[in-house]
């Protein structure tokens, strides 16, 4: 199931990510998430909480949803 999520800023960290589109319900869920490797961005695994994920920039969780990542800035 792909899901669009819309930012308001220039990008939006990977972790916090996880916790506004509701895939994660805390921050250490999303933390452990992203660690064990169970995410990836662009088609790619990321290890990096913290990575900057910006509009265009597409997230998968496995066994739950990808994201696709869009601008709301007018």
């Amino acid at each position: 199931m792909e899901e669009k999520i819309a930012i308001k800023t220039e990008f939006i960290k990977l972790d916090a990510l996880l916790k506004f589109a509701g895939i994660c319900e805390t921050g250490g869920i999303a933390k452990e998430t992203v660690l064990n490797g169970e995410v990836l961005v662009n088609g790619e695994v990321c290890t990096m909480r913290g990575k900057k994920i910006r509009p265009g920039d597409v997230v998968s969780v496995t066994g739950a949803a990808t994201l696709r990542i869009e601008s709301a800035m007018t």
